[in-house]
């Protein structure tokens, strides 16, 4: 058995990358075993985040290569074509190649002193009286044990080593399958306007995106609860009123696929020697599925709480709650309004989702969400806005909505 650092880290992602980097920052001795080839790859979403995050995190301005494009706004068309229209005067979103965005992290912990081993899996955990005491590694045709005082679960939203420490599920009932395609020969697109298509018509309980980059290209998705969503990116692209017209003659370069988790921070995101960050924990917005900016955040988090462990060589799994504290006390309120707010759009059909953009064009409510501030942390944002009648008449236009839709 060989004791490879302080603390193992397992995934190569944005959330597993920056746990490593604050704690390498603090002179802990990390490890980070990723299972591919190669940091990025596959992507996994279409990386479209927004600037005040990335700046709260430390990470904006990104390098020139990282930046697909930035966006003033964004555009929310429904199933027939109805319109809502939000600019703002600032850039409020960028996109980010997820292959070099990825990267970067990992090299920034590299460089502050994480150890990176690649096409490396974590086939399990050790487990020595009911504490996570390191893992069992495969290579190539080697299988090696590494001890280490912490274990950080970083994997994604297969959640297979959270289960061998017993941690929750995630809610299965708010999964979704999500589907990316980068395409050229897009048409009449406003560059750097975020398109989103709602209706579940083409996307059951979620929405499509077309996002532009600045070489002509778009990233074109969508996720959705049942079925392929091949199938429904395929008759969005071809059959939507406003889509078609954007996207009917345009070339698909490649696609990707990405399971979507919606439901919220799952119940215990420790145990004795391990925690657990970003989608395995699914802290992940429920209202867009993202998920870098709060996992980056919780990553964040969880390295000071091993830092603080490490102090006091306490990894127990009482200590170790404080991380669950901490981050709900980040996430909780916000998550809890995105998480109602997704249920209850999933109640609307494509009829009153039209007749709510009809609503919102008609009544300007883009002059309040001028003021909304933080797209990350959308409880709080609501809260700014909620002094203005529009904000009052929207929701009660969309309770109004809710009871017609469940009488």
């Amino acid at each position: 058995m060989e004791s490879v650092s302080h603390v193992i880290v397992v995934g190569g992602g944005p959330c597993g990358s920056f746990t490593a980097l604050n704690l390498a920052k603090q002179g802990v001795k990390v490890t980070v075993f990723e299972e591919h080839d190669e940091i990025g790859v596959p992507s996994h979403c279409a990386g479209h985040l927004s600037i005040s995050g990335l700046k709260r995190l430390g990470l904006y301005p990104l390098p020139t290569n990282v930046v697909e494009n930035i966006f003033y706004g964004a555009v929310f068309h429904s199933s027939i074509g109805k319109e809502f229209h939000v600019r703002f005067s600032s850039p409020i979103t960028c996109v980010v190649n997820r292959v070099f965005f990825d990267e970067l992290i990992a090299q920034m912990a590299e460089k502050t002193g994480a150890q990176y081993f690649l096409n490396t899996r974590v086939d399990s955990l050790m487990i020595e009286d009911g504490a996570v005491k390191g893992v069992v590694v495969k290579h190539e045709d080697r299988v090696d044990r590494f001890a280490a005082k912490m274990t950080v679960d970083a994997e994604g939203i297969v959640s297979r080593l959270s289960r061998q420490a017993g941690l929750p599920m995630l809610n299965r009932s708010m999964l979704l399958n999500g589907v990316e395609a980068e395409v050229e020969n897009v048409k009449d697109v406003e560059e750097n306007i975020v398109e989103v298509f709602l209706g579940k018509k083409y996307a059951p309980h979620f929405f499509a995106w077309l996002i532009p980059k600045r070489d002509g290209k778009a990233k074109v998705g969508l996720a959705a609860k049942t079925e392929n969503p091949k199938v429904f990116l395929q008759k969005f692209m071809l059959k939507h009123p406003v889509a078609s017209k954007k996207l009917r003659s345009a070339r698909m370069l490649h696609t990707t696929f990405h399971p979507l988790t919606l439901g919220g921070p799952i119940r215990k995101t420790y145990s004795n020697g391990f925690l657990a960050v970003g989608d395995v924990a699914s802290h992940v917005k429920p209202t867009t599925g993202g998920g870098v900016v709060l996992g980056l955040t919780c990553a964040r988090t969880a390295a000071e709480v091993i830092r603080e462990a490490s102090l006091k060589d306490d990894f127990s799994s009482d200590f170790l709650s404080t991380y669950q504290k901490k981050c709900e006390d980040i996430l909780g309120f916000d998550v809890e309004v995105m998480l109602r707010f997704r249920k209850l759009l999933d109640t609307f059909s494509d009829k009153q989702v039209d007749d709510a953009i009809k609503f919102c064009a008609r009544i300007g409510l883009d002059k309040t969400l001028l003021n909304f501030g933080d797209i990350d942390f959308q409880g709080q944002s609501l809260l700014h806005v909620l002094r203005t009648p529009r904000t009052w008449m929207t929701l009660l236009y969309l309770f109004y909505l809710y009871l017609s839709a469940n009488p």
